[in-house]
This record gives structure tokens, C-alpha cells and sequence, in this order.
């Protein structure tokens, strides 16, 4: 038995309860966690703005310690420490054919499978392929990564998505070049991350934009040199007043509310880009009118995944914190229990903090 973080049913509270793993069959990898962040995603399947199978264990970034592999597993073994990778690429579909992994058409067919039983032997699905809110987890091969050398465990767990995600969208979907000014909308786990990619990437004015005045030391400790309050004075002015009057080169936006989307499009200079990570719901509604699109000549995408092959840019990030360019640990705002994840998703929800990291023991 293993304790883990399970959700009953879409809109149900998380149940923080006993599951039964199987021992891993071929090509299957058994983890103990050693952290798991709280991400926004994890929220999403909760409200269902992601569906997929429930009752499931969630938590899809955490890193650990391989405790038993299935036949056919070579890449690690017992005692090695790795990263998880939520959306592992297949290697053969349409888009891992053209080099975009992060777009793998059968990167979640894992979800519908059967992960584990509870006590009273309801079948539970692992809510991104990895169900990473748990002790210990039972994983594709795929799923998991040699953790990089020289960076503790706990901060690894960051590696799996915030830091891929937010280092991507500014290095891969918006291509952000020295001297470029950039706007990051949203200061939680991605966005510090985003703000941190920006100054490797050597940008500048770098502007972090937020609804709370509580994340402005945050945000300049990740590499802000100018921070906005998004309120009463509209955030794309105040965006555009410090870039000479012209708008951000480019814009990343975090949250995924379409109001800060639109408000990212905003700050955007003519010709800049607009890249959107954050994952908002149908209900969010973008709207934009033939001429402005004609005359801005802007550049709007969405970014999954950062954009990222894990297998390439992990190395890459984790030579950039070796170094001291980044700094996974700035990123925590709270270490946490399993028991303590309700609690961490509402803070989420009222915008406080940047990333809360599960710790198990």
C-alpha cells in the first residue's frame, strides 16, 4: 500500500487514501517519489477543463528513485534517480515524424489505462500517465528520464514540466533573441520559469505582469527588471510605456484567462509575438477584429509543452543550472505534504505563490 492523491470524480474533492500498486511488467518502470510540484494542470483535470479518465491518482511533474524495472527496460535501473516525463512521443506518429514530439498524437493514450486499486478495489487511472501525487508510482518506460547529475531530486521534479514549459515558450515557440523586450503575463511556477529562460536568453527589458503586488520580489529575483500590476491602469499600457511606446517584442502569456490573453496580444509591439501557455476553458472566449489583425501584423501561437523534446533540453537546462543561470529552487514558494494538495490548489486559484512542491518521505 502506498499513499496517494485521488480524484473520485470531476468537480469531487481530492481523497487522500491508500492505493495498491502492481508490480511493473515489461516495459514498465516502479518510482518512489521524491517530489512532486503543483501545477495548474492538475487543477484543470479537477474543474475538467483536461478530461480524462477518473477516478484517477493525479500529479504529473515529480522526479525519484527507480525501485524496480519491467522486462525490456534498460535506459535505468534500481537506484537510479529520474525525472518524469508526463507526455512521453510515440517516435512514430505524424508529428514525432516531423519533429514536433510535443505534439505526439499518442502521448496520452496511457491516461485510459488501469494504474492501480484502492483498498476497496476500484480500478484507478494515472491522471497524466504518470500519477506523480503518490509515494510511489508504476510508469511507462517512456515516462521516465535520467535525472541530471549534480541537481537534488526534490528540485528535479521542476525539470518535468514548469521549467520544460517555461524555458520552452521562450526559447523554442517564441525564439526570443539578446535585446529583445519580453512581457511574461502570470507569475506562478511557468511563469518564473519563463522569466528566468528570458534573462539566459539575455532579453531585455524583461516585464512580469501580475494581478498580485505579493509576486513582485519573486518576479525580479527570477529575472524581472520591471514589474506591472494588472488592474485598474490596463496592463498592455503600462507594458507599453516601458518598451519606448512600441510594445513587448514578445509577449508570453501563463494563465490562460482570456481577458490576459487578449491583454498579452495588447502589449505586443507591431510584428512582435504572442505566445499563449497558459490552458484556459471553452468559456474563455478570444476575440480580435479582422483590421487589427491586418494592421499589427502580430504573430499569435500556442505553445505545449514548451515546445519542448525533453530528451534534448533537459541537458540543456540542467547545464544552465549547474552553472548558476537558473535557479530551480527559486521557483518554490511552499513544500508541502500529500494531505496538504487541497490546500495548495486554492492558493492556486486566489493567484498566491509561485511553484508548492509535494515533498515525500
Amino acid at each position: 500500500m502506498v499513499r496517494a492523491a485521488i480524484l473520485p470524480a470531476v468537480g469531487a474533492p481530492l481523497e487522500i487514501r491508500d492505493i495498491v500498486l502492481p508490480d511493473p511488467g515489461p516495459g514498465q518502470v516502479r518510482v518512489r517519489l521524491a517530489a512532486a510540484g503543483v501545477c495548474h494542470s492538475d487543477l484543470s483535470l479537477t474543474n475538467g477543463t483536461l478530461r480524462v479518465p477518473v477516478p484517477a491518482v493525479l500529479g504529473h511533474e515529480g522526479a525519484g528513485t527507480v525501485l524496480a524495472v519491467g522486462e525490456g527496460v534498460t535506459h535505468v535501473a534500481p537506484g537510479d534517480g529520474v525525472v518524469l516525463n508526463w507526455a512521453p512521443s510515440c517516435g512514430q506518429c505524424h508529428h514525432c515524424a516531423m519533429g514536433e514530439v510535443w505534439l505526439c498524437a499518442n502521448a496520452l493514450t496511457g491516461v485510459g489505462n488501469v494504474h492501480a486499486h484502492d483498498a476497496r478495489g476500484t480500478e484507478l487511472h494515472p491522471g497524466l500517465n504518470v500519477a506523480a501525487f503518490a509515494e510511489e508510482t508504476v510508469v511507462a518506460a517512456g515516462c521516465v528520464l535520467p535525472a541530471p547529475e549534480g541537481i537534488p531530486l526534490e528540485e528535479a521534479a521542476l525539470l518535468g514540466c514548469a521549467v520544460l514549459t517555461g524555458y520552452g515558450a521562450v526559447h523554442h515557440s517564441a525564439q526570443v533573441r539578446p535585446g529583445e523586450s519580453v512581457a511574461v503575463f502570470g507569475v506562478g511556477g511557468v511563469g518564473l520559469a519563463a522569466l528566468q529562460a528570458a534573462r539566459v536568453a539575455e532579453a531585455g527589458p524583461v516585464i512580469a505582469v501580475d494581478v498580485s503586488p505579493a509576486k513582485e520580489e519573486l518576479a525580479r529575483a527570477a529575472g524581472a527588471t520591471e514589474f506591472v500590476l494588472a488592474g485598474a491602469e490596463g496592463a498592455a499600457r503600462q507594458v507599453r510605456a516601458l518598451t519606448g511606446g512600441h510594445g513587448a517584442d514578445v509577449a508570453v502569456e501563463c494563465v490562460g484567462w482570456a481577458e490576459s490573453i487578449r491583454a498579452a496580444w495588447e502589449s505586443t509591439r507591431r510584428g512582435g509575438r504572442t505566445t499563449v501557455v497558459g490552458i484556459g476553458g471553452k468559456e474563455q472566449q478570444v476575440t480580435f477584429h479582422a483590421l487589427e489583425i491586418f494592421h499589427f501584423a502580430r504573430t499569435l501561437t500556442g505553445c505545449v509543452y514548451g515546445n519542448s523534446d525533453p530528451a534534448r533540453d533537459l541537458p540543456v537546462i540542467a547545464e544552465h543550472v549547474r552553472a548558476g543561470r537558473m535557479d530551480l529552487g527559486a521557483l518554490v514558494t511552499d513544500r508541502i505534504g500529500l494531505d496538504d494538495i487541497p490546500a495548495a490548489f486554492d492558493a492556486m486559484l486566489a493567484g498566491k505563490g509561485g511553484r508548492s512542491l509535494v515533498v515525500l518521505p
